[in-house]
């Protein structure tokens, strides 16, 4: 069999007849030519831009599973994580109560904190512990109220919360007579703030003695704007020790009300929680508050 019918039998027998076709037609090429038949075979580039995916899709794809891992991996825990912590003053009453059980002062403002680090952080933020109220400090503050002279540490009326008096109260003193003054009081709750104890309190600012529109006693009136007060605090406190505030909206659905005094009170409804930062040695234990 000549050289060429040979040729022919194998083109017509072989799975790539036209591959080989083309190596008969184009001698220069060779039909042994490796290089020839890899690139000709397996063109690698082409194939490789075919397989791969427009930079467009890319970003889109990128995008895309970035937005399913917020949305609902990341957002959801640090969503409920933020509602577990707050849960803690889900319970709580809104508005505290004389002896009489009227209602009084709203609440506007919680401390994260032992009571050794609320001490001193109100201290350190020139807010001074407040007498507990007796007849003799009732005609303390009537007769340094008449006489101008200033009291640091007079004594602020009782009211309550979770069926007891305040745990701690401050003021802060503005000017030369007691009449007016910044104060706030603070219960603690039964329940924890992440391991740490919490206080709910009461700040609102006094602008006179006189007495009271609802029972006739001898009692401080305050200034309806109760938020201004609270904002203050917090900026004091923030200003005084390295504390992180976050506000919890909507803690208050009534938005204006009046106090045992017969003096009304408006709010916007937020509650300012002020996390303390941990003090060295504030170890000491703090009294478990039943439930």
């Amino acid at each position: 069999m000549s050289n060429g019918l040979l040729l022919s039998h194998i083109i017509q027998s072989s799975p790539y007849p036209r591959l080989l076709d083309l190596g008969r037609t184009n001698p220069a090429m060779g039909l042994g030519s490796e290089p020839w038949l890899v690139s000709q075979a397996v063109p690698v580039s082409n194939t490789q831009k075919e397989r791969t995916l427009p930079t467009w899709a890319r970003i889109t794809l990128g995008i895309a599973l970035t937005y399913f891992v917020v949305a609902y991996l990341i957002l959801p825990r640090l969503w409920k994580h933020h509602e577990m912590r707050h849960a803690v003053f889900d319970e709580s009453p809104r508005v505290t109560h004389t002896a009489s059980d009227i209602p009084g002062d709203p609440l506007n403002i919680a401390l994260i904190g032992t009571e050794e680090e609320v001490i001193r952080a109100m201290t350190a933020a020139r807010w001074d512990p407040a007498d507990a109220l007796t007849f003799r400090s009732s005609v303390r503050i009537v007769v340094d109220t008449v006489l101008r002279k200033p009291d640091d540490e007079a004594p602020v009326s009782n009211l309550y919360l979770f069926g007891r008096k305040e745990d701690l109260a401050f003021e802060k003193p503005v000017g030369s007579s007691p009449k007016q003054r910044h104060h706030v009081r603070f219960w603690q709750i039964a329940k924890m703030y992440e391991n740490r104890p919490a206080w709910i309190g009461s700040a609102a600012y006094d602008i006179g003695v006189e007495l009271s529109r609802t029972t006739g006693q001898v009692t401080h009136h305050i200034s309806p704007e109760v938020d201004a007060e609270r904002d203050l605090l917090v900026a004091d406190l923030t200003n005084a020790v390295h504390a992180q505030v976050e506000w919890l909206d909507g803690f208050h659905t009534q938005l204006q009300g009046r106090n045992g005094g017969g003096d009304p009170w408006r709010t916007d409804g937020r509650l300012a929680i002020v996390i303390l930062p941990f003090t060295q040695g504030a170890n000491s234990p703090t009294p478990k508050i039943a439930e």
